[in-house]
């Protein structure tokens, strides 16, 4: 069996702040994700990143395609408006009500590379599902999304319900405590942070923990679950960014 291995506290590393990482963070926070340059002048100006660095930052996030640039204003590529779309679930997950079933999918294309299998781990993983032994990925199927279709090419899909207590496979499948743990030290130290770097840095953090976060019905969900605080907390600091740029939600 292979366990959904989240980070413990000590883990959720707070990545120093980079140019591309301030510019990234702003444009994820606001909708349309595009800025004029002399915006973002102003903008990373308190988070120590002057306008040399920054338009050398901007300029190879263009050249590497993180960017599309149309005049002066840069907006965020189609891979990147990808994950706005993923950080924008992450506070606003769909869900409908739980009747006991559980979605299944299993694995049947074979001669794939390293590189090719990562990739497919790593979808299944963004579609909130978790791995219970190599190959067979499962969830309760309490999420309002359908699997993409070209999923069909290489795995098969049900809809299961096991025999046993569905809170016994649950902690099979998730370290729920663990995750818990690292979503209450990040909501700490997002609490504790002073001025706009570090504040950043800290919510940065809090997002990508979202993005693990397996979103299970809540009668599977230990009593004390900190996800909707730490949604909470998230939300509020993306109205801080947004109202920052202008475009107060």
């Amino acid at each position: 069996m292979r366990m959904n291995v989240s980070a413990e506290p000590d883990e959720a590393v707070l990545r120093p702040l980079s140019a591309r990482s301030v510019v990234l963070s702003l444009l994820l926070g606001v909708h349309p994700p595009e800025l004029p340059v002399k915006d973002l002048v102003r903008l990373v100006e308190p988070f120590g990143v002057g306008g040399s660095t920054l338009r050398a930052a901007l300029s190879r996030m263009v050249a590497a395609g993180d960017l599309r640039r149309t005049d002066a204003v840069y907006r965020l590529s189609d891979r990147l408006l990808a994950r706005q779309r993923r950080q924008d679930d992450a506070l606003q997950p769909r869900t409908r009500a739980w009747r006991g079933d559980w979605e299944m999918v299993v694995i049947t294309a074979t001669g794939r590379g390293p590189a090719q299998r990562a990739e497919l781990r790593s979808r299944l993983a963004a579609l909130r599902l978790a791995e219970l032994r190599e190959g067979v990925w499962l969830r309760p199927a309490s999420l309002g999304r359908s699997l993409p279709g070209d999923l069909a090419r290489v795995a098969l899909s049900y809809t299961a319900r096991p025999d046993g207590p569905p809170r016994d496979l649950v902690a099979r499948l998730w370290p729920l405590e663990a995750w818990a743990d690292t979503a209450r030290s990040l909501l700490d130290r997002a609490a504790h942070a002073r001025g706009p770097a570090d504040r950043l840095t800290a919510f940065a953090a809090v997002v990508r923990h979202l993005l693990t976060d397996p979103v299970l019905p809540p009668e599977l969900l230990p009593a004390d679950w900190p996800g909707e605080t730490l949604r909470t907390a998230y939300a509020g600091y993306r109205q801080e960014l947004a109202a920052s740029v202008g475009r107060p939600e």
